[in-house]
């Protein structure tokens, strides 16, 4: 069914800051999909005041998501209860970008910010991916891992797709441990704070998304568009 496909093509769309699923966050409230094919998509944030700039790339994300679904003939993606949703949804719907959109409030487009928030992705990913190795192996040892050498085939992947974004190495045959700015390997002496760094972001990363959930969840007291209910 098209609205499967339009549903699974949402669960493409990553929050930036958290880096995980609008679907799986509970953000998408409501899609709604006509026979001839046009798509509603309503998004939902964890409190009014969210920041702009994030829910901008959220709305933007998922127009481009669900326009590229095959079958979709129209697109309309709505964020309700929210500061700004009347200008980051007129934005969106003349494709505007962020600039446009906000004007002299605007710092520029959002590129840079997206990038900082692939690497924090990167950093949370490296402890995940190299917890279950780094055990028992000194850091020389540690720095001769290779990504192809993670076990957890999705963690694997999910780190390989966040490094292939920012234009790092992600070979199966490139290190591990790697710098998420110019993607040199880290250096033996340096693999200790690297790591600290790296679990420290991924334990910010889960806190965060946690609380947004718990937030989302008093806000609005129900689950979302193909959110699984725990």
């Amino acid at each position: 069914m098209l609205r499967d496909d339009v549903i699974a093509a949402l669960g493409t769309v990553r929050d930036p800051e958290l880096d995980e699923p609008l679907t799986d966050l509970g953000f998408v409230s409501a899609c709604e999909v006509s026979a001839e094919g046009d798509v509603t998509v309503r998004v939902r944030l964890p409190t009014f005041f969210c920041a702009a700039n994030f829910a901008f790339l959220m709305v933007a994300d998922s127009y481009d998501a669900v326009s590229g679904v095959p079958g979709v003939r129209h697109t309309e993606v709505l964020l309700d209860d929210h500061f700004a949703s009347e200008q980051i949804n007129s934005g969106v719907a003349a494709r505007a970008g962020f600039g446009d959109t906000f004007g002299a409030l605007a710092a520029g487009e959002l590129d840079e910010l997206r990038q900082d928030f692939l690497r924090k992705a990167v950093l949370a990913g490296t402890d995940r991916a190299c917890k279950p190795l780094a055990q028992g192996r000194t850091s020389e040892e540690i720095v001769a891992l290779c990504l192809g050498d993670v076990p957890d085939a999705a963690e694997r992947e999910r780190l390989r797709e966040r490094r292939s974004e920012l234009g790092l190495p992600a070979g199966d045959d490139d290190p591990l441990l790697i710098d998420p700015v110019t993607g040199d390997r880290i250096e033996a002496d340096a693999v200790s704070p690297h790591l600290s760094r790296a679990r420290l972001t991924r334990t910010s990363l889960e806190a965060n998304g946690g609380i947004c959930r718990g937030m989302l969840r008093e806000r609005y007291l129900t689950i979302g568009v193909g959110e699984k209910d725990d």
